[in-house]
């Protein structure tokens, strides 16, 4: 192997968002025996590097999905998949139609567009993210494209809403990101497709790379690489698309796998 991509939360992080040493420690054994590691996940990057921090590796990060792939020295962005105002107006009225709270991404920021109704516990919810919501300004006020939109709620009412969501003729692509979020993203902003343009330019080989996730936003960066696994708290379809199953995110699953398909 010579990248390993990781999905963060649910598959490198434990529950509580926590990086545990044993994870920290077979990364950066990984990492000092020449090994690319990529965070691959729906956060931003402001959210996703202090982690790369953490573990004390400078890199690459495919954040929002696979919308925005950022190198961390310098905060350079690699590749983006954005989106207009016009793309987004369904989704847009959807939301406001049935009073779905919805925030917009930029690479690097988050906007709300009613900041002053924001309680304490969504606040909370967004610092767990590490993430400081922004009002939204105004889409001529925007200085970067939009990357991302996210609904959320919860589970139970993103359930229904992801079933609403599955009877549209889709121009953009709309996954769930977690059981409280569905995000709306490009068409082709995926995980698999920013992995698929990294190794390109790095020059490795898809059967050199290794992926570890647990969601189905992970699928695809699971299905491109040359090994993907799934975690053991993954729901059963995403195990059965996987060429193994590991650990859970509370087990040392990512440690697990790297022992097995890496440092053995």
């Amino acid at each position: 192997m010579k990248m390993v991509a990781l999905d963060m939360d649910g598959t490198l992080l434990c529950d509580d968002h926590s990086l545990s040493p044993q994870n920290a420690a077979t990364i950066k054994e990984c990492s000092n025996q020449g090994i690319e590691i990529v965070l691959c996940t729906g956060r931003s990057p402001s959210s996703t590097l202090p982690y790369l921090d953490e573990l004390g590796l400078d890199g690459v990060v495919i954040t929002h999905n696979g919308a925005a792939t950022i190198q961390s020295i310098g905060r350079k962005v690699l590749h983006a998949f954005s989106m207009n105002r016009e793309e987004l107006e369904p989704y847009l009225a959807f939301c406001e139609e049935r009073d779905i709270h919805y925030d917009l991404n930029t690479t690097f920021d988050l906007f709300v567009t009613r900041y002053e109704e924001l309680t304490p516990e969504m606040l909370g919810l967004y610092a767990q993210f590490r993430i400081e919501p922004k009002s939204f300004p105004g889409w001529e006020q925007l200085e970067s494209p939009v990357v991302k939109m996210t609904m959320s709620g919860e589970k139970e009412r993103m359930d229904l809403l992801e079933e609403e969501l599955k009877a549209w003729d889709h121009k953009l692509q709309c996954i769930r990101s977690g059981d409280y979020f569905i995000d709306v993203m490009h068409a082709e902003a995926t995980k698999g497709n920013a992995l698929k343009e990294l190794s390109r330019i790095r020059e490795i080989d898809r059967d050199h790379i290794l992926a570890i996730g647990n969601y189905y936003n992970d699928l695809t960066m699971i299905q491109f690489a040359g090994v993907g696994i799934a975690m053991d708290n993954s729901p059963d379809d995403i195990k059965e698309l996987a060429d193994d199953v590991t650990l859970s995110n509370n087990d040392g699953g990512v440690h697990a796998a790297l022992v097995k398909y890496v440092l053995s």
